[in-house]
């Protein structure tokens, strides 16, 4: 893959910038191996992003339940 697509690809994954150079790089000394492990390696950040932003998502599921549920026994208590 070119230099610049390269590049323009692992920005739009979400690789840091410093990270994506190293890459773009060492692909271009025919350092594939080290360019790959690189590539796992921000692949593994990106993985931790995403189930923190699922626990975010069970944490924000379980508080509107909960609020649900009182406001449902609010209103049962307010309309006796």
């Amino acid at each position: 893959m070119e230099a610049d697509r390269l590049r323009q690809t692992l920005s739009d994954a979400g690789c840091p910038l410093q990270a994506a150079g190293e890459i773009v790089r060492l692909c271009g000394m025919g350092m594939t191996s080290d360019a790959l492990r690189l590539m796992k390696k921000d692949r593994c950040r990106l993985m931790e992003e995403m189930h923190e932003c699922g626990r975010k998502v069970d944490r924000m599921d379980l508080l509107i339940r909960l609020t649900e549920k009182e406001l449902e026994q609010t209103q049962i208590k307010g309309g006796k």
